[in-house]
């Protein structure tokens, strides 16, 4: 029986360019489509907040990725970070009342803005039944921040918790950008599943998409801690000596590293974020069917963004095969009453495909 969904459905409320949008179904693996510049990405990064509980460190990170962080010295040289924590919100609006909303219907993630002013309650985290998760921090860190001094927002959480009052616990996630994975990125993932079930589990899921005969992986390196001088071996059947991963072309790094990424997010979330980058368009099928069939044994919710008609169509077929995966393509659009969802079945991806009717 395949396990349940962490999010079934999403809506996301006054994060970053999105206002207001609401996705009534979500499936086992999500693909959004849509323009360049429609928004696809945010919701990746909502979904990673939402993953977090809202933790400072996710905020930090994503400002950080988005180059929305800086650090300088006064005029006393002593070292000062200023966050434009208002890029978080919609409309870059600082007001009191701004607030984010993130999460399905019956477990919605929300982050406030509170005055100074105001009494910050002990209770830093709670669960309504009605409201959804309500998060508040306070700040106990030296940092100026880019609001008015009696709205700032308000982040860094207590250590320890009043009995009873821990967060709620993040919810495991992999993230691949639109970018080759590194490989720091894959020396980090294999040691996590190495000599595991799950070593077994990204093995297959790379037999399944690559023509050679591969009979071992192994991530080499010379005890370097930062694992950058670490590097990927694949064994091929018939052949004496290993070879690079990266010998074998752009594409076989990228669909290890989703294979892995996969294994590696069991009961959790995995973020790809243009999905196409690297795969070549004759075996996007094959891809898809690869992610499908290997988040469904592993009980990983996918969501992935694109906006290639190849991609599309790879999908659409496979999602129309392996139907108990329960893949769905979400087109995006915005025009003049914001950001809309348009959500396809694998019925309907099916007919668009044999069809070749246009849906990104």
């Amino acid at each position: 029986m395949s396990s349940p969904l962490h999010l079934p459905d999403l809506t996301i409320k006054g994060f970053r360019g999105i206002d207001h949008l609401t996705i009534p179904r979500l499936g086992r693996v999500t693909l959004l489509a849509g323009q360049n510049g429609v928004g696809k990405t945010t919701v990746l990064e909502a979904v990673r907040v939402f993953a977090a509980r809202g933790r400072f460190s996710a905020l930090f990170t994503l400002l950080q990725d988005r180059q929305e962080i800086d650090s300088d010295a006064d005029k006393n040289s002593h070292r000062v970070t200023e966050i434009d924590t208002t890029s978080l919100f919609f409309g870059r609006n600082s007001s009191k009342n701004q607030s984010i909303s993130i999460g399905p219907k019956k477990e919605r993630l929300r982050i406030d803005i509170i005055s100074l002013e105001e009494e910050v309650p002990t209770l830093l985290s709670v669960v309504d039944p009605v409201q959804g998760l309500s998060v508040r921090f306070r700040d106990t860190r030296q940092i100026r921040w880019n609001f008015s001094e009696k709205n700032l927002m308000l982040f860094q959480q207590h250590q320890p918790f009043p009995p009873n009052d821990k967060p709620e616990p993040e919810i495991k996630i992999e993230e691949l950008g639109p970018e080759l994975p590194s490989e720091r990125d894959i020396a980090r993932i294999w040691d996590s599943v190495a000599l595991t079930n799950d070593e077994d589990r990204a093995m297959q899921a790379l037999k399944l998409v690559l023509d050679y005969n591969i009979i071992g992986v192994a991530v080499v390196g010379d005890g370097d801690p930062t694992m950058s001088k670490r590097r990927t071996l694949v064994r091929i059947k018939e052949q004496d000596r290993p070879v690079p991963l990266k010998s074998l072309g752009d594409g076989a790094v990228r669909l290890f590293g989703v294979a892995l990424a996969l294994a590696n997010s069991r009961g959790g979330f995995l973020l790809i974020d243009e999905a196409e980058n690297g795969i070549h368009h004759s075996v996007q099928y094959v891809f898809w069917k690869m992610v499908l069939q290997t988040a469904q044994e592993n009980a990983v919710q996918v969501l992935a963004t694109t906006h290639s008609w190849d991609c599309v169509r790879g999908f659409a077929y496979a999602a129309a095969e392996i139907g108990e995966a329960e893949g769905i393509l979400v087109r995006l659009d915005r025009d003049d009453r914001g950001l809309r969802p348009v959500n396809y079945s694998e019925e309907d991806l099916k007919v668009a495909a044999d069809q070749g009717i246009e849906v990104r």
